[in-house]
């Protein structure tokens, strides 16, 4: 289940890729995976909450700010980001998580820092600095200026999702303990997916809903399969066979996504993506280990 739950969470970047060929832009994008999204997670507002007791205007005042920047900021940065950068550095920077929670516990209430972490970090950083090395170099050779640019806008973007969620996960601890993994997955989720609704209706036209029917589909595929599903398998996973070993089945993301690029978007497999590949795993596998003996 945490493997399925990885592989298919990370095929939500291809499909990204994919339906940006088609001259969608991104807030037209995640609208339509939100709404193919939303029924699910209602239902999972249901399942979760049946016999519980009602939410209270602190619960669901939480609830509105974890989805905020859990899922909602953190989705609609990353879709912009994709515009810009291949899926496989976009996946390895989300792996960074880990680390951006733990600088976060120390920057906000001054978490202990080990040197094992501390070395897991350079390590993980240091391989999404030779890709990011590798990314420049291939806008630079294209000889347009801005494709620079735009690579540096996409790294960012990316990276703002990653700490916007990463913030989601350093206060949602008390949350999780009160109502539930799923049920605050599933309110949360919800209503990230009433803003990014709630968003496009706002600031598009109605004329922005008349799309090519391979964005619907990829979007039904992507809000449905790369959305709901991981979720859900995540979760179970975590029920059988603890957090740990669920994040660390989590490795596979990053490859799958790299290998998914390749088949499906022609991106280049070169040296420097594999050794900066190599080298987050690693770090990140050193960092996570320390964590859990800790």
């Amino acid at each position: 289940m945490a493997v399925l739950g990885a592989v298919a969470f990370s095929g939500k970047a291809i499909i990204i890729k994919l339906a940006y060929r088609y001259g969608v832009d991104a807030m037209t994008l995640i609208m339509l995976r939100m709404l193919f999204a939303l029924p699910w997670f209602l239902l999972l507002i249901w399942w979760s909450g049946r016999g519980q007791a009602p939410l209270s205007r602190r619960d669901l005042g939480a609830i509105a700010g974890l989805g905020f920047t859990g899922y909602y900021l953190a989705s609609y940065l990353d879709f912009l980001g994709l515009g810009y950068v291949s899926a496989s550095f976009e996946r390895l920077l989300l792996y960074l998580n880990p680390t951006l929670v733990l600088l976060l516990g120390w920057l906000l209430f001054g978490k202990r820092v080990r040197w094992q972490q501390t070395l897991g970090m350079a390590i993980s950083y240091a391989g999404v600095v030779v890709v990011f090395g590798h990314e420049l170099q291939w806008a630079s050779a294209q000889g347009d200026a801005t494709q620079s640019a735009n690579t540096v806008t996409g790294a960012g973007l990316v990276l703002a999702s990653a700490f916007s969620y990463a913030t989601y996960l350093v206060y949602s601890g008390e949350w999780v303990k009160r109502l539930g993994s799923l049920r605050l997955v599933g309110w949360a989720s919800s209503f990230a997916c009433i803003l990014c609704i709630g968003q496009f209706f706002l600031f598009k036209p109605l004329s922005a809903l008349s799309v090519a029917p391979e964005v619907v589909w990829l979007s039904l595929l992507n809000g449905t399969l790369c959305t709901v599903v991981p979720v859900v398998l995540v979760m179970l996973a975590i029920e059988r066979i603890g957090a740990a070993a669920s994040a660390q089945s989590g490795m596979v993301g990053p490859v799958s996504t790299i290998a998914m690029g390749i088949l499906l978007l022609d991106e280049p497999f070169t040296w420097p993506v594999a050794l900066g590949t190599v080298l987050v795993m690693v770090g990140i596998y050193v960092f996570s280990q320390t964590a859990n003996k800790a």
